[in-house]
This record gives structure tokens, sequence and C-alpha cells, in this order.
């Protein structure tokens, strides 16, 4: 009780510690900053919560953490702060530090009025204001540009790079699932890959035991050379009949550059030109033709029967002649006359391999290829049209070889004195010219494998025909055919890589089987002649079964497997 009778009020504790410690008066600013860091840290919170609200409603997923704190924490920190002039900002910065001169103890006491009064997440806001303020503070490197600026573009700056990673890393993470479900089972894929390499291993060693040494090349062509050159002085000098023969035509494999193992066959074309002849064809399929010497002197013309010149009395007259100069050279042997056959053949030996010399007589005829050829020669895509003019303002050449049995007669003519027409050294000159583009397999240029894959499909015929003579009908004429064929549909040199043998040696070998079950393989230049007429279908289908099975095991007959 008071003097006037009324009870005195308690004394509360902060006024005993007001009457103990009186606070100076530099310390009335401290307790201003005090009371509206309260208010702000009281009030930020609401202002947070509605603008947190928004954000939710409008990006609802927005959810990425950031040192322990959301990311919307930071942001409405830094857009509160943005709204502070820059002079009440340093007012407050230089308030705060006034502030922490106070005693540890009001300190104390302030602490333990706002602690039970303010929650964890206005705790949060407030460490995040105090944050923001203490960046304005730091020193800028680029000069003239205002501590709001930096502050503004600082917290800018980290979300864009976080969110920049995060972008980075689920494209990478997108990116490597595609390439996970693009990549076919590894096991699989790997004994593919393997029997790939195994099949393109067999082909190029099998290619390398193909080669022919050079020691061998130059010892035979020496040989050969020589013989061809005493042949035709010979005919030039001693004949009557065929003085008139022009330079040799080297023709055959050998020329090509197509011969495989060993230089043991030789083929030489020896012209005999005929101005003023008539060509009638002879059958239906455009390849065999009936020669007519027109009325004038010409030392052919005493082999001419019934107006026809007979390819049979020429070729035998040809035949005395060769042997009557093989009698003066005694390492030159002449073998027997085969059925059919328009070469004279000799054989010699060269150190230890037996070498053979096809002498084919033939007409050159210089006038307009038979009408037969009109649809046949398709290169124009393959080596251009240009090309083409140029080899039919050729001649072409007609052998004496005939077609079944010699005495079969037509119109008559009998077939034992009938021409078939020849166009080998046409196929000597595209196969040594064979690129779509003209630097193809030369020295500044990329490299094809059409050569590769004609010896390979050659050496596999030659393995087939040692272990089934019933498969001797099958010659090389018909992989060269093939080849030919395939050319013209896959006409660009990219098709036929280097790199690419293995694929490209099988098309081929696809083509060739495609062929043989058709029974159908049309001659290059004369698409009305089958080349597989005479041809059972029955050895024709055994045929094409085992190159498919060649081809579907690797090839072990090149491996030296059945």
């Amino acid at each position: 009780m008071s003097g006037k009778g009324q009870p005195r009020k308690a004394k509360s504790p902060d006024s005993n510690s007001k009457e103990a410690n009186p606070t100076p008066p530099g310390r009335s600013q401290g307790k201003a900053f005090e009371e509206e860091k309260r208010d702000k840290a009281i009030n930020g919170p609401k202002k947070q919560d509605q603008q947190k609200r928004k954000q939710t409603e409008a990006k609802p997923h927005v959810a990425k953490s950031i040192g322990g704190r959301t990311a919307n924490h930071v942001t409405e920190a830094t857009k509160e702060q943005r709204d502070l002039p820059v002079d009440s900002a340093k007012a407050k910065t230089r308030a705060r530090k006034t502030s922490m001169e106070t005693t540890p103890g009001h300190a104390t006491n302030t602490q333990l009025k706002l602690k039970p009064d303010t929650p964890k997440d206005i705790t949060k806001a407030s460490l995040n204001i105090t944050k923001v303020k203490a960046q304005v503070e730091r020193p800028t490197k680029t000069e003239g540009q205002p501590p709001v600026e930096k502050m503004k573009t600082q917290p800018r700056t980290a979300a864009t790079k976080t969110a920049a990673a995060a972008k980075v890393k689920t494209c990478a993470n997108k990116a490597a699932q595609g390439r996970t479900e693009a990549q076919p089972d590894g096991p699989e894929e790997s004994r593919k890959n393997k029997a790939e390499d195994n099949v393109d291993s067999v082909l190029r060693m099998t290619l390398d035991k193909l080669k022919i040494r050079k020691k061998d090349k130059c010892d035979a062509s020496q040989v050969i050379n020589g013989f061809k050159k005493d042949l035709f002085k010979y005919l030039k000098d001693k004949s009557e009949s065929f003085k008139n023969v022009e330079e040799p035509l080297r023709t055959g494999s050998y020329y090509e550059n197509l011969k495989i193992s060993y230089p043991d066959e030789f083929d030489v074309m020896l012209p005999i030109p005929v101005d003023r002849v008539q060509v009638q064809p002879f059958g239906p399929n455009g390849a065999f033709y009936s020669v007519s010497l027109k009325r004038g002197q010409n030392p052919l013309s005493k082999f001419q029967l019934n107006d026809i010149l007979s390819s049979y009395e020429m070729l035998k007259e040809f035949r005395k002649e060769i042997k009557t100069f093989a009698k003066g050279l005694s390492e030159w042997t002449l073998t027997r006359k085969k059925p059919a056959c328009p070469a004279v053949t000799l054989t010699t030996k060269v150190e230890s391999t037996t070498i053979s010399l096809d002498v084919v007589l033939c007409l050159a005829v210089k006038s307009s290829w038979p009408a037969f050829t009109t649809d046949g020669f398709k290169i124009e895509q393959w080596l251009g049209a240009k090309v083409k003019q140029e080899h039919k303002r050729k001649p072409y050449y007609l052998v004496p070889k005939y077609e079944g049995w010699g005495n079969v007669e037509n119109d008559g003519v009998l077939a034992r004195d009938v021409w078939r027409v020849s166009f080998s050294h046409i196929e000597k000159d595209i196969i040594k010219n064979h690129g779509s583009d003209k630097t193809c397999c030369e020295k500044r240029g990329a490299s094809c494998c059409r050569k590769d894959c004609l010896k390979l499909l050659k050496h596999l015929l030659h393995l087939y025909k040692e272990n089934d003579p019933a498969l001797n009908k099958f010659c090389s004429y018909h992989a060269k055919t093939t080849l030919l064929h395939a050319c013209c549909s896959r006409t660009k040199d990219s098709e036929w890589s280097a790199s690419d043998l293995t694929r490209c040696f099988e098309l081929l070998l696809q083509d060739f089987e495609g062929h043989l079950r058709r029974g159908e393989l049309y001659n290059f230049f004369i698409p009305s002649q089958n080349l597989l007429t005479d041809f059972g279908k029955t050895a024709c289908q055994t045929f094409a079964n085992r190159i498919k099975e060649q081809r579907e095991k690797g090839f072990p007959i090149f491996k030296g497997d059945p």
C-alpha cells in the first residue's frame, strides 16, 4: 500500500534492469535498430508467405534447394532488399555496427526477448536479409556500379547458373539414355563384329595368296613377248594367207590385271582386217554370224564356200602355219585341238611353271556394231555416255567359234563355218578403267575392290571345279560377266570401297547365285544371249546352294576346308 492508500504495482524485471543499468544516450540508436529489426522480422515473413503462395500457384513444381534453404527464400529476401533505398541501407548498416558495441548483457537480454516470439522461418529470413546486406558492403570490382545493381546481379547469376547446371545435367541424362536405347545387346553385337572381322581377314589373306610374284610375272611376260614378236614377223613374211595380219591384241585376264596365283595362261588375238564384208546373224541369240566377202581381190577368198567365209577352213590353215613356225622352237609344244575352240594353244616351261599361250585368229570388222548390241553395253550411269560412244566407234572382232554341233545347218550355212562376235578388247579397257571417277585406284584417288571381288569369285570357281569335274562348264567368263552387270547396278565408286571388301564380295556372290537360280546370265554386250542356256537347271541350283553355304559359313573353302 502507498501513502495514499493504493497498493503499489510490482516492478517488472525490465524496469529493475533499466534502473540498475541505465542506457547511455549513444545506445538509443541501437535500440531503435533492434526494434525496427524485430518489426521487420515479424512483418517480413507475412510478406514472404504471401509472395510464396503466389509463386506456388504460378510454379508449383519449383522446389530447388540451395545449401539447405529454398531458392524462394533467397529470392524473397533479395526482392525485399531491392525496395530499400541505398541511403537507408547504409544507415541501417551503420546502426547495426553501433548496436554491436552494446554490452554483452544487453545483447543477451534482447535475444531473450525475441526468442520466444520469433518462429524458425522468421529467424532464417532475418539471417538471409543480414547476408544480403553484408554483400552490399563488399567492394565491387567494376568501378561505377552502384551497390544495388551488384545486389541485383549476384543472386540472379547464382540462380541462373544453378538452373543452367540442372538443365545441362538433364540433357546429359537424356542423351545417355538415348545412347543406351540405341545400342544393341553387347554380347550379340560383339559376336557379329567378330564374325565379320574373321571373314574379312580370310578374304584378305586369300587375296595375298593369289598375288603373283613380280619375278614370275617378269620372267613369263618376257618369254611370251618374244614368242609373239617372232610369230607376227613370220606371218607377215612367210604366210601367203595371213600376211595382212595386224599387231597382236593383248587380251585376257593377265592383261586385265585379273590373273591369280601364277602367270600361267596368256591370250593373244591376231586380227586380220576385212573392210568389205557382209555380216548376217546365225541363229536367234545374236552372238554368231556368217561372213561373206564382197567381190574383189582378197587373200582370204580361198576360204569361201558357197560365198560364205568358212571359219573352220580358215582356222585349220592357221593352225598349220603355227605348227610350222613352232617346229623351229624346241621349247614350245603345240597342244591337241579342242572341239569348237577358236584358239591354237602352245605350252612351254619357265623355270618350273608350265605356261600356255592361246593364239586366236580373228576378223577385224570396221563397221557399226551388230544390231543385237543396241540394248546391251549399258554403261552410261557407270562410266558415262561419252565413254560408251568412244568404245562403239572401235571395230569389233569375229573369232572362229561355233555353238553346238558343227553339222547343223541354218539357211544353207553350217554351224562350224560361222563366227562368234567378240568384245574382249572393250572388256579389257573398261575393267582397267573401271571407276566412275577417273582417279579410282590411282595414286591420287581412292581405291575400290571391284577387281579383288572378281579375283575371289574366280578363285572360288577354280576350287570347286578342282573338286567336282561336273562344274567344268562354268568358267571365268561367267564371273566377269556377273561383275560387269553388278558394276552397272552399283555404279558409284563408294559402293565398291576397298575397306568394304566383305560386303561387296558377298553382294557379288548373291548376284551370281541369283543368275544361277534363275538360269539367266545374259551377255553384257548382247542381252539376247543367255550364257547359261546349255547348263542344266539342277547343276545351276546345286552350284548356287554351294556358294550360299560358303557365304554363310565364312568361306571355309578358302581356309582349306571343303
